[in-house]
């Protein structure tokens, strides 16, 4: 299901029921209407100000990145240009001895965590209705299942995937047992092998 980052509001300018009573209903319509449009004009700067502000950002971080590797590209050309390699001659042993280049780089994690949701989505989250109270069914219930997640279940994804990595862990267990019981057999196939071998050299 797709979710709407951004929706202007209201979507219906000409759709509200009249009031009883009135003089005119076509100037009720028209001042309906002109103030539906003041409000998608404000709902519009809203969502404007919220798309400069994340690009703003992005810029910030894309800054502060390339500042970093011009760091890095600077201080790599500065080692660049001191080595003379009609001075120092470095062995193939020396090069092998030294440590491998690791990188310092940070792994994204919880890239889909609740702190990550764009401001917009926290605010559509936040207007939306609340789950009906189906916890106080659970006294009525045999199987000590909570009925509010049969309803709504926010760790279902998270409960899908960790019992994929558990089955795979215990395949992997089961995999493992078996490639020890094959070795073990080969082991003591090879050691009555050797066992017949030593005793036919006895008796010859």
């Amino acid at each position: 299901m797709p979710l709407v980052k951004r929706s202007v509001t209201p979507s219906s300018l000409c759709r509200q029921k009249l009031p009883k009573n009135i003089g005119s209903e076509l100037e009720c319509v028209t001042n309906n209407t002109l103030s539906g449009v003041i409000m998608q004009l404000s709902s519009l700067s809203h969502h404007a100000e919220d798309v400069f502000g994340e690009l703003f950002t992005e810029a910030n971080s894309f800054y502060s990145r390339a500042n970093t590797l011009q760091d890095r590209i600077d201080r790599l050309s500065v080692k660049v240009t001191q080595l003379d390699s009609t001075i120092e001659e470095v062995s193939l042993h020396d090069i092998n001895m030294r440590k491998a280049f690791r990188s310092s780089g940070t792994t994204d994690q919880q890239v889909v965590s609740r702190e990550s949701l764009p401001a917009t989505l926290i605010e559509t989250y936040n207007q939306a209705d609340k789950p009906p109270p189906l916890q106080d069914l659970n006294q009525f219930r045999d199987d000590d299942r909570d009925a509010l997640k049969i309803y709504t279940d926010p760790d279902y994804f998270f409960n899908l995937w960790r019992e994929a990595m558990q089955k795979e862990m215990r395949e992997a267990k089961e995999k493992r047992r078996e490639q020890r019981k094959r070795e073990r057999r080969a082991n003591l196939g090879s050691d009555k092998i050797n066992q017949f071998v030593k005793q036919s050299q006895n008796l010859g």
